[in-house]
């Protein structure tokens, strides 16, 4: 940040961030269950994609924690749609968009294209697989001549690092899958022409992304807000001006306990989170460790006081929770996690581990909360029994399965 902390105009508790970070997520109050999954998208501004999938796609796990039981394929037609509801591209990670979003991504588009490389050496046949994708697209990958050479997952053909690098700077788009495999179409056929014509500097997209930003985080520090859309250099510098001239939209606010976070004393609010105390009952359910609402851990701790950390690429003799283990929202904090998997009709639960609560014992309450999380998801996922294996600390065990017992599937 430039020096001089500007002065903040609220106070917060640390509870009072937590609950405006809840509602800005889309995990409290009616209103964020209007709009099904186009509007999950809309408010939150980034849906992270991964390969990994257990229950489910994290991109549909994200509606799943925020909607409950909506249809998988009711996702899938809100994210790939035709015309294109959104589009995929870097934002925090591999995101899912909204489609409205796309001018905004121009200063990352420009890097790119200064750059000319990513993973790999752009190769001289570009210009061909562009015009192909123009003259018979759209097309997935194995259409255009396929992804690999046979060696490892980064041994790409040159066709995938020439559709990956247009993909990169916006001469090629993925507005839908096919069998988890992007199809790419030229830029002009699916981006609506009034966004395509929209001519921003890269000043005025970091500015409106740090808007973006801050209403779908709710309350934030700089460093959250660089984490959520991955600016680094000039681009960063950029963001500290808009914050600090107010053009991004932000208000300073003091949360308390975050004092020694990431990014200084002063952090940074969407004025709409601190037009009204957020009231309503909080969603109940298993998250995908790449949700938004904890994809950056160590604003999870701070938020949360919970520490938590993908295994999923950790030997196995070192895991300490599981291959996929999910926080567990209820009640507005994480009161533990599942490590999930499935055998045929069977929702298995691997390990589930409470998080220590007054005095260093497990809440009361934890063990309804968790076993109406692992019902409703088994629910979902069309499993018709729950088997728990592990469960830590032990003494939760008989609690659990007892609150397993008095639901039913």
């Amino acid at each position: 940040m430039p020096s001089g902390l500007p002065v903040p105009v609220a106070e917060l508790s640390a509870d009072d961030a937590r609950r405006a970070i809840l509602r800005a997520q889309g995990f409290l109050g009616a209103e964020s269950r209007r709009g099904g999954v186009a509007a999950v998208l809309r408010r939150l501004a980034a849906v992270q994609l991964d390969t990994i999938s257990v229950l489910a796609r994290s991109h549909e796990l994200v509606a799943y924690a925020r909607l409950g039981a909506v249809g998988r394929a009711k996702v899938e037609r809100a994210y790939w749609h035709e015309p294109a509801l959104a589009f995929e591209y870097w934002c925090h990670a591999a995101c899912i968009l909204p489609i409205d979003h796309w001018p905004l991504y121009a200063f990352r588009r420009q890097a790119y294209r200064e750059r000319r490389f990513r993973w790999h050496e752009v190769p001289p046949t570009i210009d061909k697989v562009l015009a192909q994708v123009r003259d018979e697209g759209p097309l997935t990958t194995t259409e255009l001549g396929g992804a690999k050479n046979g060696g490892p997952w980064w041994d790409w053909s040159d066709v995938k690092i020439a559709v990956e690098y247009l993909l990169d700077i916006g001469e090629v788009v993925c507005t839908r899958r096919v069998g988890w495999r992007r199809v790419y179409d030229v830029a002009e056929r699916v981006v609506p022409p009034s966004l395509l014509e929209e001519t921003l500097t890269d000043e005025e997209c970091v500015t409106r992304l740090a808007r973006v930003a801050g209403a779908a985080l709710g309350v934030a520090t700089r460093a959250d807000l660089i984490d959520f859309l991955r600016l680094r250099g000039r681009h960063a510098a950029m963001l500290d001006t808009a914050l600090a001239d107010g053009s991004a939209g932000l208000v300073p606010v003091r949360v308390a306990g975050w004092e020694a976070a990431r990014g200084g004393a002063v952090s940074w609010a969407d004025p709409a989170a601190l037009e009204s105390a957020p009231r309503g009952r909080h969603r109940t359910t298993p998250l995908s460790p790449f949700d938004s609402l904890v994809w950056d851990r160590p604003r999870t701790e701070r938020v949360f006081g919970f520490t938590h950390r993908l295994e999923a690429y950790v030997p196995k003799d070192k895991r300490v929770h599981g291959y996929f283990t999910m926080p567990v929202l209820a009640g507005g904090r994480l009161i533990g996690r599942v490590d999930p998997a499935r055998e045929g009709g069977t929702f298995v639960a691997r390990q589930v581990g409470f998080e220590p609560g007054p005095g260093g014992r497990v809440r009361a309450d934890a063990a309804e909360a968790m076993a109406e999380a692992l019902r409703e998801a088994a629910t979902w996922v069309g499993c018709d029994d729950i088997r728990v294996e592990r469960v830590v600390p032990a003494e939760a065990a008989l609690p659990l399965r007892s609150a397993l017992r008095a639901g039913s599937l």
